[in-house]
């Protein structure tokens, strides 16, 4: 191998114009999904407190998200419930009439060409704040948690979900998903799992925004436990073989291995979910000048796709996608964006 002097690394990232035209991993709207976080009543847009730029918003309000992240090429939507009511199986996850139900109806006739995923859990329907129904002992039951799971994904299809996202982490819901959807008559429609979900601490925030938090215990009963890679690789190979479309990596920035593993394990179209608790610590570095706003925005997503992941889920999305489609523009590309 050729050695410096003769090799000068340098002759191809001194040129700005070589530089671009030599970009590896790119990042752009097109890559982007918007979390939004929806709520019961008229006229809301509650602002987040931990989650500042964040809010909840009630479905008549949607437009004044979906609209502006749409126009600048955010074409994918993950939307979470905040019900009118919570019992201890999370019967209303199901109810026709929750929000992220009337948010698909309105949404799909509204703006054909937008992606609506809704998440599939129970968490934020239970009384008590776990992911599904409980045994006498307190703890999660998963295979009566399969039906409860089953019957808001078939719900949230009726309602027009393009995707549902299962994110219990609970065994087998997706082989379980995928025969009720199909028994439904919604073969059609994609199932885009938390396959890498890990029990992080960077969940607090969107716990807090979706009124989520464990009443009692923790998660650590079927969350993976971010120190077994090995397991978590188990764990997400096994949505494969259940007939997952797509899989999520989560949290994205703490799990960049993992993505990369999985990149070489399969071909499904991976996302990578950069959570409320990353959001808040990026938020905060930008907000006091720590960090520059810009790049450290870019470097951090573009390292999401980098690691492997085809899209990448973040509260940042509109942002991102503004500044990917300006870089864009100076390496000579034109996203076509319209609504």
């Amino acid at each position: 191998m050729s050695r410096f002097p003769t090799v000068r690394m340098r002759r191809v990232r001194e040129n700005a114009t070589l530089r671009n035209m030599l970009t590896e991993v790119v990042l752009e709207p097109r890559h982007l999904i918007l979390p939004v976080f929806v709520c019961p009543g008229k006229g809301v847009s509650n602002p987040i407190p931990s989650l500042p730029g964040v809010s909840h918003w009630s479905v008549d309000r949607l437009p004044e998200v979906v609209e502006p992240a749409a126009a600048v090429g955010v074409r994918a939507f993950l939307f979470f419930g905040l019900p009118t009511y919570k019992d201890s199986d999370g019967t209303s996850a199901f109810d026709p009439e929750q929000p992220v139900q009337r948010a698909m109806r309105r949404l799909r006739s509204m703006y054909p060409d937008v992606l609506l995923i809704a998440d599939t859990c129970m968490c934020e329907y239970t009384s008590h704040g776990h992911c599904g129904h409980l045994r006498p002992d307190g703890g999660v039951d998963n295979d009566e948690t399969l039906s409860l799971l089953s019957r808001a994904a078939v719900s949230q299809a009726e309602a027009g979900a393009h995707m549902v996202a299962p994110s219990d982490m609970m065994d087998g819901r997706v082989s379980a998903i995928r025969a009720a959807l199909d028994a439904a008559g919604f073969s059609g429609v994609g199932i885009m799992s938390y396959a890498a979900k890990l029990a992080s601490a960077f969940y607090g925030p969107f716990r807090d925004a979706a009124g989520s938090a464990p009443s009692f215990g923790d998660r650590r009963g079927y969350q993976l436990p971010p120190s077994n890679p090995r397991e978590i690789m188990r764990d997400a190979l096994m949505d494969v073989g259940e007939g997952a479309d797509m899989l999520i990596v989560k949290p994205a920035g703490p799990c960049l291995d993992i993505a990369a593993r999985l990149r070489e394990r399969t071909d499904l179209p991976l996302a990578g979910y950069v959570v409320s608790g990353e959001y808040a610590m990026l938020h905060a570095a930008v907000s006091d000048c720590s960090l520059d706003r810009t790049r450290a925005l870019l470097e951090y997503h573009t390292a999401v796709r980098r690691a492997g992941c085809d899209l990448v889920i973040t509260y940042f999305a509109a942002e991102l996608a503004a500044l990917a489609a300006d870089q864009a523009s100076q390496r000579g590309l034109v996203f076509p964006i319209t609504l």
